[in-house]
C-alpha cells in the first residue's frame, strides 16, 4: 500500500472541496508516524452512506511519547507566557473558528451523522463562544495571600499541568473544546487523542491552532485507538494529568491506567441514563417538547439524554399521547446537509449494531416498541426510527442500560417518593430532568436526585458558565464555568519568613 499523503483534497456534498489534513499533529506540523515504516492507517466513515470519506494515519504508543516530549518540552516556555498573550491567541483562535465555521460544520456533519443545519452548526458556533468564555479567565487564574502572623504569610500559586486528553465521537469537536479551552487558558500544553471514528474535525482544528499562533507542542492531536493510543496516554509518566469523555467502562480502565503509572490527576465523564419525572401538575405541553428534545437531538448520542421518562400514572396516558405527535414534529430523518433534516444517523455500524440490539432485547423482555416515523427511515446508512418502550419493568436492561441512540422507555409512578426511588435506582448520576409548577416540590425532588445536574422544567440546556459533571459512576470533576480550571491546575503554596528566628 502506497504511502497516504498528508494532506487530502476532500469533496463535499455541495461540491465544495477543501484540504483535510491525515497526519498526526505534532509539535505544530502534521507528521507520519514516528512507529515503524509500515504505518497503520484508520478509515473515516460518512454514517449516512456507510460508504468511506478518506483514509488517515493512526498514531501508536511511539507517537504518544513523541507527542507527550514535545508537550514537555513546549512547557518549559509556554508555562512564563504572560497570561494576556494567552487571551490573545484564544481570542484570535476563537475568530479563526467563526472564519471556518461553514468547513468545520460540514466536516462534522460528513464524518459523524449531524445534521448540518440544526445540529453540527451548533456545536462548531459552542466551540468559539466557550474559546472567548476561557479567555476571559486566561489572565485572571491566580492564588491568594495567606497571613499566618506577624512574621510569617503564605501565598498559593495555580501551576498548570502537560494533560493528556481523550474525547468521545458522539460531540468530536465541542466535547474536546471542554477540555482544550480551560486548558490552554491555565497554561497546560496537551496531547489530545480523537475519536477513531470520527478524527477530521479536530486534525482540521489543529491546523487553526497553528494558525493562531500557538507555539509549537503546546497542542499536539493524535488520531488512533483507545486500546492502544488512549491506554499510552492514561498511563504515560511525562503526563500530570488525564481527562477523559466516554463509556463507563473505558473510563474505570483510564483511571487504573493512572493510578498504576504514575498517580496523575484523573477526571471522567462517562455514562448515563438520565431520568426524566413528570409530575401531574407539569405543563405537558412545554413538557413533552424538552422530553422529546432531551432524549432524541444527536441522535440520542448524549450522555445527558432523558432517557428514562418516569410519569406520574394519573396523566401517563395523556403524556404519551402528547409525546408521540411531539416526536412526529420534531423529527425528520433524512440527508444531514438538508436544511429540514432534524435527525441523522447514528455514528457508526456498530453502534447501529448495538442500538438495534436492544431494540430486540427489548420486545423480548416484554415492552411495547412504539416507533412513530418507521415508514420514513432512510434504508441506506445508519439510521434508526425514534423508538419509545411502553409497559416496562425496572429491572429490564432496556432500563438499566445506557443505549446511546434515539431510545427512551416510559414508567408510572403513584408517589412522589416512589419517583424519587425510581430516579434513583441507577449506577449513574449525570443528569435528571423535573417537571412541576409546584416550586418547593421541584426543589425538594432535585435536593433528593442524585444527579450533577438537575434540569427544572427544561432538559439539556446547559451553559459553558455552569459546572458540569457526574455523580456516582457517571464520572469524577467538573467540567464548565470556573469550576473547569481546578482540573487543570494544580495549588502550589509558598511560605514567606520575615526575620522569624528557629
Amino acid at each position: 500500500m502506497s504511502a497516504l499523503p498528508l494532506i487530502s483534497s476532500i469533496e463535499l456534498p455541495s461540491g465544495k472541496k477543501y484540504e483535510q489534513p491525515l497526519g498526526l499533529f505534532i509539535n505544530n506540523e502534521f507528521v507520519t508516524p514516528f512507529s515503524t515504516e509500515n504505518p497503520e492507517y484508520l478509515t473515516s466513515v460518512n454514517p449516512s452512506t456507510g460508504l468511506p470519506i478518506t483514509q488517515l494515519y493512526c498514531a501508536s504508543p511511539k507517537d504518544v511519547d513523541v507527542a507527550v516530549k514535545a508537550a514537555n518540552d513546549a512547557m518549559k516556555t509556554w508555562k512564563f507566557v504572560d497570561p494576556t498573550e494567552k487571551v490573545n491567541l484564544l481570542l484570535k483562535l476563537a475568530d479563526l473558528v467563526d472564519e471556518h465555521k461553514e468547513i468545520l460544520t460540514a466536516i462534522e456533519a460528513l464524518d459523524s451523522g449531524k445534521p448540518f443545519f440544526s445540529n453540527a452548526s451548533a456545536d462548531v458556533g459552542s466551540v468559539a463562544d466557550y474559546l472567548r468564555y476561557c479567555a476571559g479567565w486566561a489572565d485572571k487564574l491566580h492564588g491568594k495571600q495567606i497571613p499566618i502572623n506577624s512574621k510569617t504569610m503564605a501565598i498559593t500559586k495555580r501551576v498548570p499541568l502537560i494533560v493528556g486528553c481523550i474525547v468521545p465521537w458522539n460531540y468530536p469537536l465541542s466535547m474536546a473544546s471542554w477540555k482544550f479551552c480551560p486548558a490552554l487558558a491555565a497554561g497546560c500544553t496537551i496531547v489530545m487523542k480523537s475519536s477513531e471514528i470520527t478524527p477530521l474535525s479536530l486534525l482540521y482544528f489543529a491546523n487553526l491552532v497553528k494558525l493562531a499562533g500557538f507555539p509549537p507542542g503546546v497542542f499536539n492531536v493524535l488520531s488512533g485507538y483507545g486500546k492502544d493510543v488512549g491506554s499510552a496516554i492514561s498511563s504515560h509518566l511525562g503526563l500530570g494529568k488525564v481527562a477523559f469523555t466516554g463509556s463507563t467502562l473505558t473510563g474505570k480502565k483510564v483511571m487504573a491506567d493512572a493510578a498504576n503509572s504514575n498517580l496523575k490527576s484523573v477526571s471522567l465523564e462517562c455514562g448515563g441514563k438520565s431520568p426524566l419525572i413528570v409530575f401531574e401538575d407539569a405543563e405537558l405541553d412545554e413538557c413533552v417538547k424538552w422530553a422529546s428534545f432531551g432524549v432524541m437531538y444527536n441522535t440520542g448520542q448524549n450522555c445527558t439524554a432523558n432517557s428514562r421518562i418516569l410519569v406520574d400514572e394519573k396523566i401517563y396516558d395523556k403524556f404519551l399521547e402528547k409525546f408521540i405527535n411531539q416526536i412526529k414534529e420534531d423529527w425528520k430523518l433524512g440527508d444531514v446537509f438538508s436544511e429540514s433534516t432534524t435527525m441523522g444517523p447514528v455514528v457508526s455500524q456498530a453502534q447501529y449494531d448495538r442500538v438495534s440490539s436492544y431494540l430486540k432485547i427489548g420486545v423480548e423482555e416484554g415492552a411495547t416498541l412504539i416507533q412513530p416515523l418507521k415508514d420514513q427511515t432512510p434504508l441506506t446508512g445508519y439510521y434508526i426510527s425514534p423508538s419509545i418502550f411502553t409497559n416496562v419493568k425496572e429491572d429490564m436492561r432496556i432500563v438499566k442500560e445506557e443505549i446511546f441512540g434515539p431510545v427512551v422507555t416510559i414508567s408510572k409512578f403513584s408517589t412522589e417518593k416512589q419517583a424519587i426511588e425510581m430516579a434513583n435506582d441507577t449506577i449513574y448520576g449525570l443528569a435528571a430532568m423535573i417537571f412541576t409548577t409546584n416550586f418547593e416540590r421541584a426543589n425538594r425532588v432535585a435536593d433528593l436526585v442524585d444527579a450533577g445536574s438537575l434540569y427544572l422544567n427544561s432538559s439539556n440546556n446547559e451553559d459553558t458558565k455552569v459546572p458540569f459533571g457526574g455523580m456516582k459512576m457517571s464520572g469524577i470533576g467538573r467540567e464548565l464555568g470556573e469550576e473547569a480550571f481546578n482540573l487543570y491546575t494544580v495549588v502550589k503554596s509558598i511560605y514567606y519568613t520575615y526575620g522569624a528566628k528557629f
